[in-house]
């Protein structure tokens, strides 16, 4: 919901961050994969209720994940390719942050981490396959033009999940509730996303 806002604003900050790794002939790829392993050893973390390295990890992951766009964007090495990669290694990352509160504490996290990662399904699924039919037809991208794929709306973007992520860590005693609160969000946004993906599509198909 936020992201076409949150996302203008970080464009000259991570470019900053960009330049000189594009100086050192560092990759967008080397940048997303070792943001990745940053990200995921919140897994383990979290399993041992050390949240604010957790947080630390989960934070460092997220800038990694913006620097990498902004390294391809500088270096004109923006491809499918390397899309595909950061796209794949995020929704691996948000649900190995979810399993790492439901391994932390099985008897009050497990249900409400399986609901949210039943809701991450519905919305990583309708966000993708909407990317490829919209690619397929050539549909615009108004909003995110620096997308390697179009990038479908919704109540819940990166910018809540980031929010939502952060707010687990630092208030873990009451995960719980918060995903399920979350989940509901989700699901509200894997819904409209199926709606308007929908006709979208049949619209463009019409003309």
């Amino acid at each position: 919901m936020f992201d076409r806002w949150t996302m203008p604003l970080t464009h000259r900050p991570l470019k900053r961050i960009a330049q000189p790794l594009y100086q050192r002939h560092i990759t967008p790829d080397q940048v997303t994969l070792t943001a990745f392993v940053i990200g995921i050893s919140a897994l383990p973390l979290l399993a041992y209720e050390q949240y604010g390295l957790a947080l630390l990890a989960i934070v460092l992951n997220r800038l990694g994940d913006g620097v990498d766009g902004a390294l391809a964007r500088l270096s004109g090495r923006t491809s499918d390719a390397g899309g595909f990669l950061d796209i794949g290694l995020d929704f691996v990352f948000y649900a190995a942050v979810v399993l790492g509160f439901a391994l932390a504490n099985p008897t009050q996290n497990a249900l409400a981490a399986a609901l949210l990662l039943f809701a991450f399904i519905g919305t990583g699924t309708s966000f993708l396959a909407f990317a490829i039919a919209a690619k397929q037809q050539a549909i615009e991208r108004p909003h995110f033009p620096n997308k390697a794929f179009y990038y479908l709306e919704g109540l819940t973007e990166g910018t809540e999940t980031i929010m939502a992520l952060v707010i687990f860590c630092l208030f873990p005693e009451h995960f719980s509730i918060l995903a399920i609160l979350f989940s509901i969000a989700c699901l509200i946004t894997t819904a409209t996303r199926l709606w308007g993906g929908y006709w979208t599509l049949r619209r463009h198909e019409s003309h």
